[in-house]
């Protein structure tokens, strides 16, 4: 039966785009933190939507799990196969077509976030999706996990980026709305419920994106403040001062500034004094004469006027420019010297999100003191990256042991502050497990009820988001 089932994938595609070699396929069964290992019966490399069909239908008729993979950067194991074959979109890779006076590029799901940016960058226009692993991350992992980053404050996550999409559905047949269109309402938003849906209901092959007029002016700044209520207020006043030319504010405290300065080569400390938190704020306008400088330097000068914000540094060049970012950037990456670390990615109304801070601190570190919190994100759409390192005498796998007691406090106060457990990383098999404590139990029965509708024999990434 394995025989039969790989020589149809090989007929369809080529012998050397079905492969079998175990030392191949640990790089696509590996979560990419080596936080899980999987197992796959072979790789898929199809090269076009209509090979990846072929595959699924094969697939279809053996009754054989697919993972749909993108770039494996994925944080909650969306990716990793447990059985079945991994589906790999990387040979998916040609940029369509794109329309500047419409604003929209039309790509391919194998494309690098960073290639997709590229190609907007060549005509004239901004991409605004922007993320930490842009260059080895996908374009269609983006969409499956709706991914957010940095911008989302002033453009929205990829969903709202996204005008049109091409996938093959589970039986193999190509749903193509491929639509560049900003009002078409002919019928439901099927686009909407394989965006964000993490492979579970078809297998995006390309999209249609929005495109915008490119920055040509640009200001950043990082600000030192004595909290994160006063990184809430100073937000406040930039928001109102800045309107729309404000694309970025990104919080940061000082445990995070610290290791980054300490493990990254290069980096340093861009202010005179430490503080407790730090704010990454950045004001962009397609009008070269826009003076961004004066308007941010007014705002910052009005919250330190209300005692918000103790110093501030305004990138002068580009370079001191991506010496700011980097800190922040860098952040995730450089954790990994500090030792293990639990990550939570968690959203909050805006208005709440400093109290967040300070309760989940106050909460966890009341379980394991000596616990060093280094919670970091994009205050200004509510999303926390609220991390936590291990004590420094405390070993790697004594920490990990508390996953679960720090889950719980963390997501039970993300749940009564009605925000959400996932808020741009996915739910995966880390999360899969608790949703049903916190989300709506009709909301979960007809996540249920659609998957079964389009997946009866659930061979699409299985086990993953809900457990059927």
């Amino acid at each position: 039966m394995t025989d039969t089932f790989l020589s149809d994938l090989r007929a369809a595609l080529g012998s050397a785009h079905v492969i079998t070699d175990p030392e191949r396929l640990l790089a696509v069964t590996q979560e990419s933190r080596g936080r899980w290992q999987g197992e796959a019966l072979a790789l898929l490399r199809p090269g076009s939507t209509e090979e990846v069909a072929a595959c699924v239908k094969i697939c279809a008729a053996h009754g054989v799990a697919i993972t749909p993979q993108g770039g494996n950067t994925g944080l909650v194991g969306g990716g990793v196969p447990f059985g079945g074959v991994v589906l790999s979109l990387s040979r998916l890779n040609r940029i369509r077509d794109i329309d500047p006076l419409n604003s929209t590029l039309t790509v391919e799901a194998g494309c690098t976030l960073a290639e997709v940016q590229s190609a907007a960058a060549e005509a004239g226009r901004l991409f605004p999706l922007s993320l930490a692993s842009e260059g080895s991350c996908t374009i269609g992992g983006n969409l499956s996990t709706n991914a957010g980053g940095t911008a989302v404050l002033r453009y929205g996550n990829t969903r709202e980026l996204t005008l049109g999409i091409e996938a093959v559905l589970p039986d193999g047949q190509i749903l193509n709305v491929l639509s560049g269109l900003r009002k078409d309402n002919t019928g439901y938003a099927l686009k909407d419920l394989l965006i964000g849906a993490e492979g579970t209901l078809g297998i995006i092959t390309a999209c249609v994106v929005k495109l915008f007029p490119a920055p040509l002016s640009r200001a950043t700044a990082f600000a030192g403040l004595k909290t994160p209520e006063a990184a809430l207020a100073t937000f406040d006043i930039l928001r109102r001062r800045a309107g729309e030319h404000l694309v970025a504010f990104e919080y940061l405290e000082r445990f995070g500034i610290e290791i980054v300065t300490t493990h990254l080569p290069g980096a340093r400390d861009p202010l005179s004094e430490p503080h407790p938190a730090y704010a990454l704020i950045e004001l962009t306008s397609a009008d070269p004469e826009a003076d961004l400088d004066a308007r941010l330097e007014e705002a910052l000068g009005e919250a330190m006027e209300e005692g918000l914000v103790d110093d501030a540094v305004l990138a002068s060049s580009e370079s001191q420019r991506t010496a700011l970012w980097s800190l922040r950037e860098s952040m995730s990456e450089m954790q990994k010297h500090e030792g293990a670390s639990i990550k939570h990615d968690i959203s909050v109304p805006v208005s709440r999100v400093a109290e967040f801070i300070t309760r989940g601190k106050a909460l966890c570190e009341a379980l394991l003191p000596g616990l060093r919190p280094c919670p970091f994100g994009h205050f200004g759409d509510g999303n926390l990256h609220f991390n936590l390192t291990r004590p420094k005498d405390m070993s790697d796998e004594a920490f990990l042991a508390l996953y679960p007691q720090f889950n719980q406090r963390v997501h039970d106060l993300t749940a009564e502050m009605n925000g959400s457990i996932s808020a741009e990383h996915g739910i995966g098999i880390a999360k899969r497990d608790e949703l049903p404590r916190y989300k709506d139990p009709v909301a979960l029965q007809l996540c249920a009820t659609l998957k079964r509708a389009l997946d009866p024999q659930n061979i699409m990434n299985p086990g993953k988001v809900l457990q059927l």
